[in-house]
């Protein structure tokens, strides 16, 4: 039961945040228009996609058999979206703050799932 709730979970996460990278590598209007609001050069947005491209792969393999980069995948994917909710905070926009708040917590829920494998 654990382990397919791991998989459901990280299959999840994986696919949030390999369609964001997409966006952000698109520039998608929603994402500039995001950006804007909390301050966000959109010269960031290849190196955000970057980075949740790179987190989304790690979770892939870890679910493949490489359970520490899983692990390290995770716990970056949770630091990036916790930075990313602390900039929504410190630009005070709450209308939206879901978004960051929803890819925090499915990569916290795939760390503490795949930390307890």
């Amino acid at each position: 039961m654990l382990f397919a709730t791991y998989v459901a979970v990280t299959v999840a996460t994986i696919a949030a945040n390999a369609g964001i990278a997409v966006a952000d590598f698109l520039k998608a209007r929603f994402v500039l228009a995001n950006s804007a609001e909390v301050g966000l050069a959109p010269s960031w947005l290849p190196h955000l996609g970057a980075l949740k491209a790179a987190g989304a792969a790690g979770l892939l393999l870890g679910l493949a058999g490489v359970p520490y980069i899983g692990v390290a995948a995770a716990a970056g994917l949770v630091l990036f979206f916790a930075g990313a909710v602390a900039a929504h905070v410190r630009a005070r926009v709450f209308h939206n703050l879901a978004f960051p708040g929803g890819y925090l917590a499915l990569a916290v829920a795939s760390l503490v799932l795949a930390a307890a494998r």
